[in-house]
């Protein structure tokens, strides 16, 4: 029978840990396993991100330009000839934006452009949030309604 009070692990798996600067007797005194002098013996040492041990850094050689706005809105751009094999798929009347994210188009954070590439004969309603011109146009020759998303 198993007692709590003799449980052991098992031989040569737990390892003492090595003690470190705690005086010439021990093998590790002195330099502590540092090597002798330089920033990387001192306590406190941490080196720059990035720090090419005094060359110039890659992010300091590289030119910079452009800039990224923080104002961008970005759209899952979805053409009509992808939301035409969808109509014929599914036979659906109208195609709204929880019909795209459960068809997988686009996921639910996602803000949809409807792009007007490809052709687009389904009679459908299709809701999104923005619509490119050609888009419209083609949705509206077709018979159906483009209805934009506030």
């Amino acid at each position: 029978m198993m007692k709590l009070h003799t449980l052991k692990p098992a031989a040569g798996s737990v390892k003492k840990k090595k003690r470190i600067g705690r005086g010439q007797g021990s093998g590790r005194g002195g330099t502590a396993t540092r090597g002798h002098k330089g920033a990387k013996s001192r306590s406190g040492y941490s080196r720059k991100l990035g720090f090419e041990g005094g060359q110039m850094p890659l992010q300091r050689r590289v030119p910079k330009f452009g800039f990224k706005n923080p104002n961008r809105v970005e759209y899952k751009a979805i053409n009509l000839d992808v939301l035409q094999q969808l109509a014929d798929k599914t036979k659906a009347k109208k195609i709204d934006f929880a019909f795209m994210v459960d068809h997988g188009l686009a996921s639910k954070r996602d803000l949809v452009k409807v792009l007007g590439r490809g052709e687009f004969t389904a009679k459908v309603e299709v809701e999104a949030h923005k619509f490119s011109a050609t888009a419209v146009n083609a949705i509206e020759a077709a018979g159906g309604k483009a209805v934009e998303i506030k």
